[in-house]
């Protein structure tokens, strides 16, 4: 397993969580809070990992919390706020709602990414849709967003149509993906449910 100093990595925990009822950062899968599970996969990989959310929610958690910087963003916003406060030029960012993550795919996804000229490196699903919440960005990616926020941009992908972007097709990493729902998140009730029987029989 490579560990990664020059990578910072990210999981974002700002949005209201409407549908499920109740912060889906600290909902449990095994015993441990979903958003620290996903902070174990990274830890391993990279130089420090950082939950960005609001510290009176997630202190309790016991990892590194920082405020965004501008709430109410949407995960743009989040997403300016981990490449304003990074140290590092490449970062990993991932929501925090995403149970099928495993440590050899963002292992993966990391070494993709470095060396890269693009400003961010995006996985595409099976159907071809992008995954920019668990992505990799480059810190010169910040002034771009910034602008785009400011314009009210509120909807990733949009936010990212300016910027260099290399895209992971599936057929480069399906072998990661073996169950089919690697980039599953949880929406509603019945997907925390369905997390909880499949992998905590794990």
């Amino acid at each position: 397993m490579a560990k990664w100093e020059q990578v910072e990595g990210f999981i974002l925990a700002g949005g209201v969580s409407s549908r499920m009822g109740r912060d889906k950062a600290l909902l449990e899968i095994g015993g441990v809070p979903l958003a620290l599970r996903t902070a174990r996969l990274m830890e391993p990989l990279l130089r420090r990992v950082t939950l960005i959310g609001s510290p009176a929610r997630f202190g309790e958690l016991g990892m590194t919390v920082a405020p965004d910087d501008e709430p109410g963003r949407g995960p743009l916003g989040g997403i300016a706020t981990a490449l304003r406060i990074s140290e590092c030029d490449w970062n990993l960012v991932c929501g925090c709602d995403m149970p099928y993550l495993t440590q050899a795919w963002l292992e993966f996804l990391i070494a993709s990414a470095l060396g890269e000229k693009a400003d961010a490196v995006i996985p595409e699903s099976a159907h071809g849709r992008a995954e920019p919440l668990c992505a990799m960005y480059h810190r010169r990616c910040l002034p771009t967003i910034g602008v785009e926020i400011g314009l009210g941009i509120r909807r990733v992908t949009t936010g990212l149509a300016a910027l260099a972007v290399r895209k992971l097709p599936y057929a480069r990493w399906k072998q990661f993906d073996s169950h089919g729902h690697l980039f599953k998140n949880m929406n509603a009730p019945e997907d925390y449910e369905e997390a909880r029987r499949e992998l905590e029989r794990e």
